[in-house]
């Protein structure tokens, strides 16, 4: 759908704590749609609550959207050495550098008679909303102080009363058409006057943000579900802003659905599951989690599930999601991510297996890492693995001095049928075996299992177990070839050993 204006959009996240999927989803929502019409990606951040936020958290939102690449066009750092991003014709781009606006524009609202000060204390306001719910009225502000006296207000502020500023909501129904709900209607008396400004003067978060999206010029706002009680609220903000002059439009709207989680719960940023540095820390690839992410509300087609970020920039339109809510399903996020691990060229594959093959994961010595034996691994290992971090555990026979036996897999392998005497006679197939042939290998472990009675899958178990210490691994003939006759040959002799105790 073609728009009319050039597309500004904005993600404005709180540096508070670490960032979480139902976040990465909005800010992929907002830039996919940048991207596809050829507009403007406003990242701004929402740093007004010192009690919260944190510098440890702007940095890892930073880090977290050059992850993810999510190049923004404006914001208030660069998105990566060419400067992309940095500043812009809006700047500062953190709310906390931007206070005099906020306290300029707040003058002109109560100037104008837009706002004024409420000097209702707390418990005035909890009693009169019990009232209010007791005769089954509608418990948001009553209106109380809209029409203080010059003589009321001096006797408030003589009993040492302070005021905050509240926004004057007309007295009018507000209907407007939601890009992605349709169109939605909410009647005055569920919209009433809300504040804009703590007693101590701070600018309250429904002041700051839409004030920021006018002066920035937000032609669409995309966010969550659970900020659309929130509209009416801001879109009457919108129209004083322009009628002082401030702002140029109203936005569009779009609000996306809940991401649900365990027990059909709305997904919390702080469930387990939600952070995004577990993803990261676990090997899952941007491409892979985007792909999941975007699927959450949004889909590529009927038959398609797999597909790149710049297929889905190039399809993506803000009408095309999903209303109700989407459920995080961590399997099947997972089968995508394998796919896209797949899809990979292995000397990329490779490259990104490079942190999980060092401490603190990698439980070898860094001497006894060899690359060259990695990347012959590396082809085999690619087609098995769901997430990055999985590499460690399927390449460490490789670079242990010995394995690790996991004592179930131990147990399983070798606790039934006879395997010293599969062991004994598959190694000695194996000593005439042709170690460049993974072929010629299976066949020596093929021939002592038919000397047994057993068929391959049960006369290759012992032999897993001996050289990788677990009964699942890389394919076996494969692996035993890149880890080579002298070492293969002393773990089966090590597990005899074992088996003789």
């Amino acid at each position: 759908m073609a728009n009319a204006t050039p597309v500004r959009v904005r993600f404005c996240p709180s540096p508070t704590g670490n960032p979480h999927v139902g976040l990465v989803r909005t800010a992929l929502f907002n830039w996919a749609y940048a991207r596809h019409h050829g507009g403007t990606f406003v990242f701004r951040v929402e740093d007004t609550d010192a009690a919260r936020d944190s510098e440890e958290s702007y940095d890892q939102l930073l880090d977290a959207m050059r992850w993810l690449g999510f190049d923004w066009d404006e914001g208030p750092a660069a998105f990566d050495d060419s400067g992309k991003g940095q500043g812009g014709p809006h700047a500062p781009y953190r709310q906390s550098q931007r206070m005099d606006i906020y306290q300029d524009i707040a003058r002109k609202l109560l100037d104008g008679g837009y706002a004024y000060h409420c000097y209702c204390t707390a418990e005035e306001l909890d009693e009169r909303r019990e009232a209010a719910r007791k005769a089954g009225k509608p418990s948001g502000y009553d209106g109380k102080c809209r029409e203080v006296s010059a003589e009321q207000k001096a006797a408030y502020e003589a009993e040492g009363r302070t005021s905050i500023v509240r926004f004057r909501m007309p007295d009018e129904t507000i209907t407007f058409t939601d890009l992605v709900r349709g169109e939605l209607t909410f009647q005055p008396e569920n919209v009433t006057d809300y504040g804009i400004l703590r007693a101590n003067g701070a600018p309250l978060y429904t002041l700051v943000n839409p004030v920021d999206d006018a002066l920035m010029e937000i032609t669409h706002i995309l966010r969550g579900e659970d900020l659309l009680s929130s509209t009416p609220r801001q879109i009457a903000l919108y129209k004083a802003l322009i009628e002082l002059g401030i702002a140029k439009q109203i936005p569009a709207f779009g609000h996306l659905p809940y991401v649900m989680g365990e027990g059909n719960k709305k997904l919390s940023k702080r469930d387990p599951q939600s952070s995004l540095n577990l993803y990261r820390e676990r090997g899952f690839l941007p491409e892979g989690l985007l792909n999941y992410l975007s699927l959450l509300g949004w889909s590529f087609s009927e038959d398609q599930d797999i597909f790149s970020v710049a297929d889905m920039v190039a399809k993506f339109e803000i009408e095309d999601v999903n209303a109700n809510p989407a459920r995080f399903d961590l399997k099947k996020c997972e089968a995508i991510n394998a796919d896209h691990i797949r899809q990979l060229d292995v000397k990329d594959f490779t490259e990104r297996c490079a942190p999980w093959l060092r401490a603190p994961f990698a439980p070898w010595d860094e001497a006894d890492f060899d690359q060259s034996l990695f990347d012959a691994i590396a082809p085999h290992a690619q087609s098995r693995l769901k997430v990055l971090s999985e590499i460690t555990d399927n390449v460490d026979f490789l670079f242990l001095k010995e394995p690790v036996f996991d004592e179930a897999s131990w147990t399983k392998a070798m606790g039934k049928g006879d395997p010293v005497a599969l062991l004994t006679t598959a190694r000695a197939n194996l000593e005439s075996a042709d170690w460049s042939d993974p072929e010629s290998l299976k066949q020596a472990v093929l021939t002592a299992g038919e000397t047994h009675g057993l068929k391959l899958g049960k006369a290759q178990a012992p032999v897993r177990v001996a050289v990788t210490g677990r009964t699942v691994g890389l394919p076996l003939f494969e692996s035993l070839e890149i880890l080579g006759k002298a070492r293969t040959l002393a773990r089966i002799d090590a597990a005899l050993k074992k088996l003789a105790e």
